[in-house]
C-alpha cells in the first residue's frame, strides 16, 4: 500500500467568515436606487415596485440559504443590472440546491399571477402594473441560460460530468446575452455577455488541468479540508505545469508562495454534490417551471379583454 506520510502536510487555508451584513445590503440598495433615479426621474413608482419585485424575489433564495445553513449569505442589489444572493457550502444536496434556487422566481410568479386578478377585480392600475413587473422578471429569469435560476435548475437537471457541458453551456448562454443586448440596444446586457465569454476561458483551462488530474487518478471532488497531502503535492504539480504565469512567477519569487499554491489548488476542486433528489422532486419542479412560465402568458392572452383593455382606456 502506497504510504501517503511521504508528502509534506498542505498549507492550511484560513476560512474567511462573512455575517450578512444588511448595511452594506442598504448602501448597494441606496446606490441602485439613485442610479435609476437619475434615469427615470419620472418613474419613481417603478422603481420602488422593481426593488420590491427583486427584494421579494431574492428574500426567496436568502431565507432557504439560511435555513440550510450556507455560508457566508448576504444580499446585494446592483445598478442596471439587478440583484443577487451569495452563499456556499462545502457539500451541497441537489435536493436543497433545488429548493434554493426555485425559491426565488417560483413565488414571484405566483405573486404576479394574484395580484394580476386582484388588479382586474379592483381596476387598480398600480396593481396592475406591480403584477406586469412580478411576471416579467420572474419568467425572464426561468429562462435556461447562465447565470439566471432558469439555467441553474437546467445544470441541476442534468448534472452531467463537470466541465465540458458547463463549458457550452456557458458559451451558448454568453452568445444568447451578448445577441439579445444587441437587439434591445442594452450595452449593459452585452457587456455582461461579454465578461461571460471572458469566464469561459477559465473554464476551459480548469477542464484540460482536471482532464489531467482523471488520468492521473487524483480526487478533485472534495473540500480542501478532505483532501489528502499526497492529491495536494500532485495537484500542486500540475497546476503549476499548466500554468505558465503562475510558474514564472514562482520561478522569480524566493518566497515558498505556499498561499498562493494553495489558493490555486482550492480553485480547482469541485465541491461535493449528494445527487439525492428524488425522481419526483425533479417531475415536480420540471411540471411546476413549465406551468409556471406559460400559465400568466395563456391568462394574459385569454383574459387580455378583462386585464387590459381598461388599463388601455385609462392611460
Amino acid at each position: 500500500m502506497e504510504n501517503y506520510d511521504i508528502y509534506p502536510a498542505k498549507p492550511h487555508i484560513e476560512k474567511v467568515k462573512i455575517e450578512s451584513n444588511w448595511g452594506l445590503t442598504a448602501f448597494s440598495l441606496v446606490l441602485f436606487v439613485g442610479v435609476f433615479l437619475l434615469l427615470f426621474k419620472d418613474e419613481i413608482n417603478f422603481v420602488l415596485f422593481l426593488i420590491l419585485v427583486l427584494f421579494i424575489h431574492e428574500m426567496g433564495h436568502f431565507t432557504f440559504m439560511k435555513l440550510f445553513n450556507y455560508e457566508n449569505v448576504r444580499m446585494l442589489f446592483i445598478p442596471l443590472m439587478g440583484a443577487f444572493v451569495q452563499g456556499s457550502k462545502e457539500k451541497y444536496s441537489q435536493t436543497q440546491s433545488f429548493i434554493v434556487v426555485a425559491a426565488g422566481p417560483f413565488p414571484g410568479i405566483c405573486i404576479g399571477i394574484i395580484t394580476l386578478f386582484l388588479s382586474s377585480y379592483y381596476q387598480l392600475n398600480w396593481l396592475l402594473e406591480l403584477s406586469f413587473l412580478f411576471l416579467f422578471l420572474n419568467i425572464i429569469n426561468l429562462i435556461p441560460i447562465d447565470p439566471l435560476d432558469g439555467g441553474q435548475l437546467f445544470k441541476l437537471l442534468v448534472h452531467k460530468k463537470r466541465d465540458l457541458f458547463l463549458i457550452i453551456f456557458a458559451f451558448i448562454s454568453s452568445l444568447i446575452l451578448i445577441l439579445v443586448g444587441f437587439l434591445i440596444w442594452s450595452w449593459v446586457t452585452m457587456i455582461f455577455g461579454f465578461f461571460m465569454g471572458i469566464r469561459v476561458r477559465g473554464m476551459q483551462r480548469n477542464y484540460q488541468i482536471r482532464k489531467l488530474l482523471d488520468e492521473q487518478n487524483i480526487n478533485y471532488i472534495s473540500t480542501y479540508d478532505d483532501l489528502s497531502n499526497r492529491d495536494y503535492a500532485m495537484m500542486k504539480e500540475i497546476i503549476v505545469g499548466e500554468t505558465p504565469s503562475l510558474k514564472k512567477f514562482l520561478a522569480l519569487s524566493d518566497d515558498p508562495n505556499d498561499d498562493v499554491l494553495a489558493s490555486h489548488v482550492n480553485s480547482i476542486l469541485l465541491a461535493p454534490v449528494k445527487y439525492d433528489a428524488s425522481f419526483w422532486l425533479k417531475f415536480t419542479i420540471v411540471v411546476s417551471w413549465i406551468i409556471l412560465v406559460f400559465l400568466p402568458l395563456f391568462l394574459l392572452v385569454f383574459y387580455r379583454h378583462i386585464f387590459l383593455d381598461w388599463y388601455f382606456e385609462k392611460i
